[in-house]
């Protein structure tokens, strides 16, 4: 739907379709029903009509009937408050979207509650070193200590020299 005449006529739609279903229908069958979205074509000849239905399998297929034995009384309502040269035609789809979202978060609550047993499972401690990023060595001055013990220190250098290369 790419023109906004097109959407406002799919919004007034959808609540003309709500406004009946939940006033002036009054099939047993119909059960809980929320109408989701109003898609139309183009040229205004077809609606579809997204909805969902509270309840399980019997709901759904109880208010699927009620829907197609109301589509003549709801196309006329639609006409009426329209008033647009062109009605289009009705259908009406069961939207499968909260079920797949259902699904799609059912999957992920299993996926983290897997993670966070694996987290259990290994514990804190890390594999490797705390720090496991190379730093550069720090260079040692060892002629900024106090000088009393220079000498002394640079003689046992000389002597460790001497022994390694004997």
């Amino acid at each position: 739907m790419a023109s906004p005449r097109v959407r406002k006529i799919a919004d007034r739609i959808q609540v003309i379709v709500a406004e009946m279903l939940e006033r002036r229908i009054k099939d047993p069958r119909l059960g809980f029903i929320t109408i989701t979205d109003v898609r139309i074509t183009g040229d205004g000849q077809q609606a579809s009509i997204f909805y969902t239905v509270l309840g399980g399998e019997e709901e759904m297929a109880g208010t699927a009937a009620a829907l197609e034995s109301a589509k003549g009384v709801l196309r006329s309502e639609v006409a009426k408050q329209l008033g647009t040269r062109i009605v289009p035609t009705l259908t009406f789809f069961h939207d499968a979207l909260p079920d797949e979202a259902r699904a799609l978060e059912e999957v992920l609550a299993r996926a983290k509650a897997l993670d966070d047993a694996v987290a259990a499972a290994r514990g804190s401690a890390y594999a490797g070193e705390e720090d496991p990023y190379k730093k550069p060595r720090e260079i040692l001055d060892e002629d900024a200590g106090d000088d009393a013990g220079d000498d002394e220190d640079d003689e046992d250098d000389e002597r460790a020299d001497r022994d390694d290369r004997a």
